[in-house]
Order: C-alpha cells, then sequence, then structure tokens
C-alpha cells in the first residue's frame, strides 16, 4: 500500500517500466474506451472518475490507466495489492480514506488483481464504495461477473480493455527505439520485419512486446555506438523457432484447421503434432480449447457425449494452470476426440433449423405450448390443448410443437456411430408412435 510515489521510476528500471505512458496520449491501443470524445477518456480528463473495473488480458493498459489518473487527479490516491493485503491493510486504507473525507479530499483506491480478493475481502470495501467514502478503481484478468462480488460489482462500470493490435505493439516498438527513456541514445538497426515479429510473439502484450526488444538489443552486435539486431539474435532471445507464427493471419488458421481436420480423420498422431506446432509458436491454449470444445459436438455429438465433457474439462485445466502444464491436458482431449466415432447430425441439425427460422421469423408460436402467467392470455387461449407429457402412459402426447407452417419437419437425423445408434433407435420408435396417435 503507497501513495503516487509508488509511481516514480528509476533510470535502471526495465524498458517497459522506464517507457510507461505518463499521459492518455501515449497509451497504446485502446482507443474505444480512450480516443478523443470517449467517455473514459472525458471521465479522467476532467477528474470525475467513478468506481470502475478495468478487465483485460495481461499487458495491455490497466495498472498503467490507473498511473495516469493517478498523475492527473488531484484526490488523494492509494495504490493496494490484492496479493500482499489481507483484511487489516483493508481498514487500515478505509481509515485513511475516512480521515480524508473529512477534510473534504476524495480518495481514489487502486486494487491491482481484485479477483485475487475473497468474498471477504471485497465485501469489506462495499461500505466505504456505497457511501463514497473511496472511489475504487480494481484491475483485473478475469471476468469480473465470476470473480468479483455482485453487489460490489453493481457499483463500479465495467471496462474492457482489448489485447493490443500488431500495428499498436510495432508503433510502441518504434516509439521505445526513439524515446530518450527506451534507445533513444543509441542507433539501434532492426528491420521492421523483426519489429513486427516481436509484436507478433507478444500476443498483445505491451509489457511482452518491450521486454522482447530490450533482450534483443542489449543482446545485439555492437559495432561502436551503434547495435545491430540480427535474426539470429531475435530466434536466440526468443528460444522461439517458429516467431514469425502470425495469430491472427493465414498461418493461424491454416494450423487450426489442420488440428480440426486431423481428429475428424481420426488421426490422433498428426491431431498432437498441429496441436504442439501451435502451443510452441506461442498460440494461446485457451483458444485451442474453444475449438475442440466446439469439434467435440460439430463432429462427435451423440455418438460419444463423453467427449463435450472431456473438452470442456480440458478447457478448465488450461484455465487453472496454464502453460506449459497444461499441454498434456490438451493432448489427451485431442487424442480422445480423433479416437472417438464420429457424427455430424448435430450441426447438420441446427444448420437446417436455422434456415427456416431465417425464413420464417414471424411464425407465431403454438397456442397450446405458449406460457399463460395472467388471465388476460388464459382468455386469449394461451396454453389451451397443453399436453402434460408426464401424465402420460408411454411419456409421449401427439401435442404439435411446431408452427403449422413446419409442421412434421425432421431436423436431426441420427446416424448410427458409436452411442448415436442407440439414440437413432429411441427417436425412430417416438416418430413412429407419433404418426400412429397423430390428430385428425
Amino acid at each position: 500500500m503507497e501513495q503516487q510515489t509508488f509511481f516514480s521510476q528509476e533510470a535502471s528500471a526495465p524498458l517497459a517500466a522506464r517507457l510507461r505512458p505518463q499521459t492518455l496520449d501515449e497509451i497504446a491501443g485502446q482507443r474505444h474506451l480512450l480516443g478523443e470524445g470517449k467517455i473514459l477518456r472525458r471521465l479522467i480528463e476532467s477528474d470525475h472518475v467513478s468506481s470502475m473495473i478495468f478487465w483485460g488480458p495481461p499487458g495491455v493498459g490497466k495498472t498503467t490507466l490507473a498511473r495516469v489518473i493517478a498523475n492527473r487527479t488531484k484526490a488523494a490516491f492509494i495504490d493496494f495489492s490484492a496479493v500482499a493485503s489481507g483484511i487489516k491493510e483493508i481498514r487500515a486504507v478505509m481509515q485513511q480514506a475516512e480521515d480524508n473525507r473529512r477534510y473534504g479530499e476524495r480518495t481514489i483506491v487502486f486494487v491491482d488483481e481484485i479477483h485475487r480478493f475473497n468474498k471477504a475481502q471485497q465485501d469489506a470495501f462495499l461500505p466505504f464504495v456505497e457511501k463514497g467514502s473511496i472511489i475504487l478503481i480494481g484491475a483485473t484478468t478475469e471476468n469480473p461477473s465470476f470473480e468479483v462480488n455482485g453487489a460490489l460489482l453493481s457499483r463500479c462500470k465495467v471496462f474492457v480493455l482489448k489485447a493490443l493490435q500488431t500495428e499498436d505493439l510495432v508503433a510502441l516498438l518504434t516509439r521505445a527505439l526513439h524515446d530518450r527513456r527506451g534507445f533513444g541514445g543509441m542507433h539501434v538497426h532492426i528491420e521492421a520485419d523483426m519489429l513486427e515479429a516481436i509484436a507478433n510473439f507478444a500476443n498483445g502484450d505491451a509489457r511482452a512486446a518491450l521486454s522482447t526488444l530490450e533482450m534483443v538489443v542489449l543482446n545485439g552486435e555492437l559495432d561502436g555506438d551503434s547495435v545491430t539486431v540480427t535474426a539470429e539474435t531475435l530466434e536466440q532471445c526468443t528460444s522461439q523457432k517458429s516467431l514469425l507464427y502470425d495469430k491472427n493471419g493465414e498461418e493461424h488458421y491454416n494450423l487450426i484447421s489442420a488440428l480440426h481436420k486431423s481428429m475428424r480423420n481420426s488421426d490422433p498422431d498428426a491431431a498432437v503434432y498441429w496441436l504442439a506446432r501451435m502451443l510452441e509458436a506461442g498460440e494461446d491454449p485457451l483458444y485451442i480449447a474453444r475449438r475442440v470444445t466446439r469439434f467435440a459436438s460439430e463432429d462427435i455429438g451423440l455418438a460419444d457425449p463423453r467427449a463435450l465433457e472431456i473438452a470442456v474439462a480440458a478447457y478448465q485445466a488450461c484455465h487453472f494452470i496454464g502453460m506449459p502444464e497444461c499441454t498434456v491436458h490438451l493432448t489427451e482431449a485431442v487424442v480422445y476426440l480423433s479416437l472417438a466415432p464420429k457424427s455430424n447430425a448435430l450441426d447438420v441439425a441446427y444448420s437446417r433449423a436455422r434456415q427456416d427460422a431465417l425464413s420464417q421469423l414471424a411464425e407465431p408460436v403454438p397456442l397450446a405450448i405458449r406460457n399463460a402467467p395472467t388471465k388476460l392470455m388464459k382468455d386469449l387461449n394461451y396454453g389451451k390443448g397443453y399436453q402434460f407429457a408426464h401424465d402420460a402412459a408411454e411419456k409421449l402426447t401427439n401435442m404439435q410443437c411446431l408452427p403449422d407452417s413446419l409442421a412434421g419437419r425432421e431436423y436431426y437425423q441420427p446416424t448410427e456411430q458409436g452411442v448415436e445408434g442407440k439414440f437413432k433407435v429411441r427417436l425412430e420408435q417416438i416418430r413412429e408412435w407419433k404418426k400412429r396417435h397423430a390428430s385428425p
């Protein structure tokens, strides 16, 4: 817990710290929040900030924004770390804020990594936020809907910070080469495509981009007062042979396509190879886990319902422990899905239903299956003729659930692959029963 002096920088600090923006105009990216006339910029410039949460991935400017606010505000500014603080420290901060309020001074409390506070710790802030003793600014890499207590969250405006684009990072790296706080006092020779490669490798993280640039410059080839960065230096400093892998470009989509099609073709060896290619190139494991989860239903579905469970479990494991430990969890999911029986019947069913839904958006819901919570609705025959399946001996009724224009339409056509064969037999029995008992 420190006052504004916490934001002082030393000349010997890492490049990312030396180049930390002092003004809103120096912040890379986030134009949707900080562009001219945007709400967050107006709040900061007018010194009218209210309680808010900054949510976004690492290295996108959450703490930087707080420090810019600290430099501009006339309020007392207290920096607070959720990693090193507990209830005792929170109470001390709240007492200080109360003292400030008695003297007519506003207090802004910045809590970095607010998601690390448990419910009791977050609750300790709530009464002081409610009565205006403090303005709370929290920063988190986790979804605040799940990690911040609902009562506290409802009193904060959430601003979503986005991963920086490649062009934002290239501009930042270029500024670092010319700014006196960076390498402006040196003659650094580095090709433009190398800056772009560093930007791609950083995956939207400004801090990672600057740290990589600092490493390659300090390990460059010296010639008098000049430094030359070579491709070999770049590769050695990052220990990544595949540094030029563009997570937003063609190769990104080629590799995820290769993984998907290898699993679809029941080839676990190829699938594991393409998985390794992506992970070792720096791909986000959660992105791969999301695509694997989609595959579990799109290409396997009810042929093996456990496929979805395993894919979701792999995603959760990646979320819990991250790289490099989560490689084995993704491998388990990829191999299981490769060997599972395949069926795309669910994907086909939705595609067929979607076509009808888009072409017949105005089709009314049949009266029998409408909700009727009021007397007026009941008087209008909402729910009239509804048949409660549990009351029937066979748990089936002949009630029509599709609109009249689509009556009899069949979207789901199960295959006989794996467990789906059992679903096919059951569905055929149901459809046959309904034909025999159809209303005149």
